[in-house]
Formats: C-alpha cells, sequence, structure tokens
C-alpha cells in the first residue's frame, strides 16, 4: 500500500467529513454544477476513477466508482455506489464498458497521470466522454494548496498539481478530443464564496476546472475551443 493510499485511509472520516461544514457545502455545490455543465451530452453507465467518499458519485448520478481506499470505498458504498477497489491506472473493467469517466479532484494523487488517462480512454465506449476536474495551480486556490504541500499537509502532500494546459496536453498525448471547459472558484479562498458563479468556458484564474473531452472524434476539432479561449 503506498504513502498516500495509507493517508487517506487514516484520514478518510476527516476528509469526508469536510463536506459537512460550511465551506464545504458552499464549494462542493459550485463544483458540481461545474461537473454537470458538461455532462448534457453523455449516456450512462458512469465511472469515477479515484471516487473516494462517494460524495460526488452520489450527486451527479454515476452508479460505478474504483478507488485504492478501502476506507474511503466503504463510505461510497454506503452512498450507492458499486464500487471496486483499484487504481486510475490499472482499472478493473472491460474495454468499451462506459458513456462517461470522470476523475474529479484526483489526477493530482495519480502515480502516472497519463497512464490513467489511457485507461480511461481504454473503458470509454466510442463516443464516450471523459470529465477531468482540477484545482488549478495556476490560481489563487492552486496556489494555497501548494502551500499545505509544502508545509506537509496530510494529504496535499502527495499531490502534483496541475494547469489546465498541461492536463489538455496530457489528454492530446493519448489522442483524446478536447470539447470544452467549465470554469468556478472565481473568488479569493479567503472571501465570502455564496456569490460564485459558473462559466462555460475556460477561465485562467478559476480555482477548479473541468476539461471534457471525447473518445474517437476528429482530431481536427481538438483544442479549437480552448485556442480561441485563451
Amino acid at each position: 500500500m503506498s504513502d498516500v493510499v495509507r493517508a487517506f485511509n487514516l484520514y478518510a472520516d476527516d476528509y469526508d467529513r469536510w463536506f459537512e461544514s460550511p465551506e464545504g457545502k458552499t464549494l462542493f455545490k459550485f463544483e458540481v454544477e461545474a461537473v454537470k455543465m458538461l455532462m448534457s451530452g453523455l449516456k450512462p453507465p458512469f465511472l469515477e476513477v479515484g471516487v473516494g467518499s462517494g460524495r460526488f458519485a452520489e450527486v451527479i448520478g454515476v452508479e460505478y466508482g474504483v478507488d485504492p481506499s478501502p476506507a474511503l470505498l466503504e463510505k461510497a458504498r454506503a452512498r450507492g455506489v458499486k464500487v471496486n477497489l483499484g487504481k486510475g491506472e490499472d482499472l478493473p473493467y472491460k474495454d468499451n464498458s462506459f458513456g462517461g469517466v470522470f476523475i474529479l479532484f484526483t489526477l493530482c494523487f495519480s502515480d502516472d497521470p497519463e497512464k490513467a488517462l489511457c485507461e480511461a480512454k481504454r473503458v470509454l465506449k466510442s463516443g464516450g466522454g471523459l470529465v477531468v476536474g482540477i484545482i488549478n495551480r495556476e490560481s489563487t486556490w492552486g496556489r494555497l494548496y501548494s502551500r499545505k504541500k509544502a508545509e506537509g499537509h496530510q494529504l496535499y502532500r502527495y499531490a502534483r498539481l496541475f494547469s489546465p494546459a498541461e492536463v489538455i496536453d496530457l489528454i492530446r498525448k493519448v489522442a483524446m478530443t478536447v470539447e470544452g471547459f467549465s470554469s468556478t472558484l472565481l473568488r479569493q479562498p479567503t472571501e465570502n464564496h455564496e456569490g460564485e458563479i459558473v462559466l462555460n468556458r475556460l477561465l485562467d484564474g478559476a480555482g477548479f476546472i473541468c476539461i471534457i473531452a471525447r473518445k474517437n472524434l476528429n482530431s481536427a476539432r481538438s483544442l479549437q475551443m480552448f485556442s480561441a479561449q485563451s
């Protein structure tokens, strides 16, 4: 068992309890909205890679989840998710099994992010969509979590945060087509977030950014939206 999995096992209750805090409830609401904004064209069944305690899966209607932490999987199972113990780099599912795969907040904990994206593509049906949600390293939120990492935070000490451009580059390397973006957490971490908004585009300064990519679409369309909005 890796150090990061041990950490998530040890702090599973603290991790899950955060979502019930005032801050957690507020941020989660806008993050869910950003994910849902990109889901309308996807058809189930859905899989979440790094399902954790199942908070996102339960709310956005994801039936299946995989995670390397047994303690978190117990919580996801209790929320009705059909779970499997496993890693994103070696998914325990057959080829062409899902209409949508979600990797939310967990790519930064992956041992091999490119391989995890390859596996997500493998289990997607032709025309299926991959939604990747990240803490944007180049935002004030990214800088906050980078400080947490430097200070030895029990979980984020193991994270490697990404910029949107880096994730897009990884998606291109596995030959998937970027179709769209959503952005939220536009305010500073110290500000009140009740008035946050979610935008259906890429905003460089946003703290949480979602990217949707499609399997087996015309590669000529890849990144056209990204180029136009950058």
